[in-house]
């Protein structure tokens, strides 16, 4: 039998007041996919993490903007893509940032990424310049 691919997408404004409604969103995902409370939790930190950071550094607090965040359960894999039309970024460019400058000097940006890297199991960015921006993350399960 195929396996059955489940997407869903939500759209909202640019505005922090809307991160609890995506950390619902990504919960009830985790959940529907039979990840584990702690996977879940992890699915979670992840998403908010990421629109959270499209909001402030790719929209500069704009919240005449949309962030979208689609997401596929596909037999053993839940992979959630936050979408934006803002300012992109180079993500070697923050790789490349030392741990200790970043805790030190106290600059601000660098962990995110670090942190969604550590709490999935793939992360990939997609700048397309003038179109759109693209963050995917995976999470398998563990079954």
């Amino acid at each position: 039998m195929p396996k059955l691919e489940r997407v869903f997408t939500l759209k909202v404004p640019s505005s922090t007041e809307h991160l609890v409604m995506i950390r619902d969103f990504v919960t009830s995902i985790g959940e529907q996919a039979g990840l584990t409370h702690n996977e879940v939790g992890q699915l979670e930190l992840a998403v908010d993490e990421a629109c959270a950071n499209v909001m402030e550094h790719a929209y500069g607090r704009d919240m005449t903007k949309e962030v979208s965040v689609r997401a596929t359960i596909d037999g053993d894999t839940v992979e959630i893509v936050v979408i934006d039309t803002g300012q992109g970024f180079d993500p070697a460019a923050i790789e490349q940032l030392e741990l200790d400058k970043l805790i030190y000097n106290r600059k601000s940006g660098g962990l995110g990424m670090r942190l969604m890297k550590t709490l999935m199991d793939e992360v990939h960015y997609e700048m397309i310049p003038g179109k759109k921006n693209e963050l995917r993350m995976i999470k398998r399960l563990h079954k």
